[in-house]
C-alpha cells in the first residue's frame, strides 16, 4: 500500500470486533461533525452495511451501542438520528419546564394523557399533607421541545382544592398557569429526589426512544408560599436528551 492510499475502514482479524470498529468510526464522524450534524438523520442500515461491507445485523449492533451511549436516538417510524445537544435542566427552588425550554430557544409543549381521581395512598398522603384515602387528582402528561419528547410525568393534587385543574391543564399545557387559575398563586420546590430506571415498552413509545434505554426519574415536592404542599410530581426524563443541573 502506498503512503497515499486510504486506510481500510474495517480491519478484519485485528482482534477488535467488526461492529465495535464501525461504532468507533461512526462515533468519530459524529463528534467531528462530519456525520449527522446535531439532530441529523443517520444513513440507513442498508447504506451503512454497503459502506462497510458487512451485514445489517453487524451495523445494527454498532448503532445499538451508540444509542446506549446517548450519541444516537431511535425515533420509531422515522429512523435513527444523532442526538441533539443535551438540554441543561436546572433544579432550583423555582424550576419551571416552559421557562427552561424557552431559554434554550426551543418551543415547549405539554399534553394531557389522562386524568383520574384516586384515594391517597399512605405515601402520597404523607407527602401532600392530606388524610390517607382523601381524593387526589392524578394527571399524566408528556412534555416536549420542538416536538421532541423530553419527559413523561405524573402529578398528584388535592382534589378538594383543585376541582377543575385537569380542564385548565388540557387547555394551557401548564401546571403553573392551571394553579394560578385555581387561585393557588406561585409555588416553589421544597425537595427533589433523583433516581434512574430502564424505560419500559409503553414509556419508550411515548418518549420515542428504544426499549432498554436509561431514564432519569425525578420526584419533586412543591409547596406554596405558606409551606403547604401544592403538588407532587414524578417525572421521567430522557437521559440522552437532558442533563440535570443541581444548583446550590
Amino acid at each position: 500500500m502506498t503512503s497515499g492510499a486510504e486506510k481500510p475502514e474495517i480491519e478484519r482479524g485485528s482482534g477488535v470486533a467488526v461492529w465495535r470498529q464501525i461504532a468507533e468510526q461512526l462515533r468519530a464522524e459524529i463528534l467531528s461533525g462530519r456525520l449527522g450534524v446535531d439532530g441529523g438523520k443517520l444513513p440507513t442500515e442498508t447504506d451503512l452495511a454497503a459502506r462497510f461491507g458487512v451485514n445489517r445485523h453487524t451495523v445494527r449492533r454498532a448503532i445499538a451501542s451508540l444509542t446506549a451511549d446517548g450519541l444516537l436516538r431511535a425515533d420509531q417510524g422515522r429512523g435513527t438520528f444523532v442526538s441533539e445537544r443535551l438540554i441543561s435542566y436546572p433544579i432550583t427552588s423555582r424550576t419551571r419546564f416552559s421557562e427552561i425550554i424557552t431559554a434554550h430557544a426551543r418551543t415547549p409543549h405539554g399534553r394531557l394523557l389522562s386524568s383520574t381521581v384516586e384515594p391517597a395512598s399512605a405515601y402520597l398522603a404523607a407527602r401532600l399533607g392530606v388524610s390517607e384515602g382523601s381524593p387526589l387528582l392524578r394527571i399524566d402528561t408528556t412534555s416536549d421541545a420542538d416536538g421532541i419528547p423530553l419527559t413523561r410525568s405524573t402529578s398528584w393534587f388535592d382534589r378538594n382544592r383543585f376541582p377543575n385543574l385537569e380542564i385548565d391543564y388540557a387547555e394551557t399545557g401548564s401546571v403553573t398557569v392551571s394553579l394560578q387559575r385555581a387561585g393557588a398563586g406561585d409555588y416553589h420546590r421544597k425537595e427533589t429526589r433523583v433516581s434512574a430506571e430502564i424505560v419500559d415498552p409503553e414509556e419508550a413509545k411515548l418518549l420515542e426512544i428504544a426499549v432498554g434505554q436509561p431514564i432519569l426519574v425525578v420526584e419533586a415536592l412543591n409547596v406554596e408560599s405558606d409551606g403547604h404542599p401544592s403538588h407532587l410530581t414524578q417525572s421521567r426524563f430522557v437521559a440522552g436528551r437532558m442533563q440535570l443541573v443541581i444548583e446550590s
